[in-house]
């Protein structure tokens, strides 16, 4: 915990909290930060709940809640992106800067091939329930600038998460969730009333810069910022250009 206001960081898949291990102490030097893992990912409990961003959204609440926290940044990277939007678009009042990082932010723009895989529910039941080691090293390879790679620790922490049966159960449905409810959010982004950050990797293969150019015209006083030479998981790569940019909402 650091001191100021309370930055909340939500992680992704097939990452845990510890995306933010590098970034977050940089953070704590302006923010209170709180990281956690996501019910039914990471270290946490199993959440037989729904899976949509809203249904995340609301289990974000739950915990500010349990926390006492009236009011906090909210910081999301990839599918914690989506459910950081749904959370800004429900709860206004509780939000003092939202930051959109990475993310699948809209339902037909281009994504790489690995993601458009993903996104259909047949592959995406396959791949997460039968082939978990292919997928997870090939978000390494492909998350990571070249010739990068997971601290040994890191590596070990996600990996032993994103292998438990019932988290890549819990991906499966969230990716459902994601899926069906993506263009009804994508909707509502012109909704949203809080100061926004768009975050972006200049080099995110996945969910290139065009998704944070769209969400703009639905919601233009938002603010894009690209980082050059960052690829999606720039938290773990360029820590200190994803906090430095973080800390100028404090």
């Amino acid at each position: 915990m650091g001191k100021g206001m309370p930055l909340v960081l939500l992680h992704g898949y097939p990452d845990t909290l510890q995306i933010w291990h590098r970034a977050g102490p940089l953070l704590a030097d302006t923010f209170d930060v709180i990281a956690f893992d996501w019910p039914g990912m990471g270290y946490s409990d199993a959440w037989p709940g729904g899976a949509t961003p809203y249904h995340m959204a609301d289990r974000l609440r739950t915990l500010l809640d349990a926390w006492e926290i009236e009011q906090a940044v909210i910081a999301g990277i990839d599918m914690g992106g989506q459910a950081a939007a749904a959370f800004a678009i429900r709860n206004p009042s509780r939000v003092r800067s939202l930051v959109l990082m990475n993310s699948l932010l809209q339902w037909d723009e281009r994504t790489s091939w690995e993601i458009d895989v993903l996104r259909r529910f047949g592959w995406n039941r396959f791949a997460l329930r039968y082939l978990p080691r292919i997928v997870f090293l090939r978000a390494i390879r492909t998350f990571l600038p070249k010739g990068e790679s997971l601290d040994p620790a890191i590596h070990d922490d996600m990996w032993v998460s994103f292998k438990k049966p019932e988290v890549r159960d819990f991906i499966v449905r969230m990716c459902a969730g994601y899926q069906g409810s993506l263009r009804k959010l994508a909707g509502e982004y012109s909704s949203i009333s809080v100061p926004t950050l768009l975050l972006w990797a200049e080099g995110d293969k996945h969910f290139p810069v065009q998704h944070a150019k769209r969400f703009q015209l639905a919601y233009p006083s938002a603010r894009l910022e690209i980082i050059p030479g960052a690829e999606h998981w720039m938290p773990l790569s360029m820590p200190e250009a994803v906090a430095s940019r973080i800390c100028r909402l404090a």
